[in-house]
């Protein structure tokens, strides 16, 4: 197991882009159920970022077999010559633990890897700026955030944003890290070694922050934009799965576990 490592470790980064090419290989899990009204456009967007910008990236695309044919156009992408591969699940399992088994399904040699919505919410151009974090600037985390500054929330009731806020309050003392709740993140695959995982709900993100042996995290500033495409997957049940998330993390920290 990787030494435990601070969690009271945290920055953010408003501005300023990679001064040079990044060469380290990662894979990016989108989690997806019928997502078919975007998903092309999404792993055309992030194989045009990783040209533009010298990375060597893989997006894994996991699909719970989507009735609206999202795996197939994944999988006619691949053979296109698109950096994308597709886990097929024979079902809905959720998204944390689709994103878990996107990670055991991407490539081996990639050092990092990150999760991401299928929906445009996360902006594909700060992914050079999570890369370099993690190659060049000595941290094992990098987060999209919505709450540093220059980052934001676009177009979401404010229902949404209360739920947000309440969200991460209630996470708040387990880290210093300000968007607690974020999906979007890269991290080293070492600071997972040996770190169980628990795939409840959909908050994989929280799973990571408060559990992972990454050292230093990184905050990267981006706007939220509420979907374009699809239909959003935030309902009771995973509002309640969030809550019994957080108890089990509350729970093994009283007990002296990460």
């Amino acid at each position: 197991m990787s030494p435990p490592a601070s969690s009271g470790q945290a920055d953010s980064s408003a501005s300023g882009a990679p001064q040079t090419a990044t060469k380290l290989k990662f894979s990016i899990v989108v989690p997806t159920y019928n997502e078919a009204g975007g998903i092309e456009k999404l792993v055309t967007t992030l194989r045009d970022v990783f040209e533009q910008n010298g990375l060597d990236g893989e997006i894994v695309v996991v699909d719970d077999n989507s009735p609206d044919g999202t795996g197939a156009i994944v999988d006619r992408l691949e053979r296109e010559g698109y950096p994308v591969r597709c886990l097929h699940r024979p079902g809905k399992m959720g998204l944390s633990s689709g994103v878990i088994d996107g990670w055991r399904f991407a490539r081996p040699d990639s050092a990092a890897v990150g999760a991401m919505d299928a929906d445009f919410s996360h902006d594909a151009s700060i992914l050079p700026r999570m890369v370099a974090a993690l190659q060049d600037g000595g941290y094992g985390l990098a987060i999209g955030s919505r709450y540093v500054p220059g980052g934001g929330i676009s177009n979401w009731p404010k229902r949404r944003i209360i739920t947000s806020r309440v969200a991460i309050a209630l996470a708040q003392p387990l880290t210093p890290i300000r968007d607690i709740t974020s999906g979007y993140f890269l991290v080293k695959r070492e600071a997972l070694e040996g770190v169980d995982l628990d795939p409840i709900g959909f908050k994989i993100g929280l799973e990571v922050i408060a559990k992972a042996h990454y050292g230093r995290a990184l905050e990267v500033p981006y706007v939220f934009t509420d979907r374009v495409a699809g239909t959003s997957k935030l309902n009771q049940n995973e509002i309640l799965n969030y809550l019994k998330q957080l108890g089990r993390i509350y729970g093994a920290r009283l007990r002296g576990k990460r």
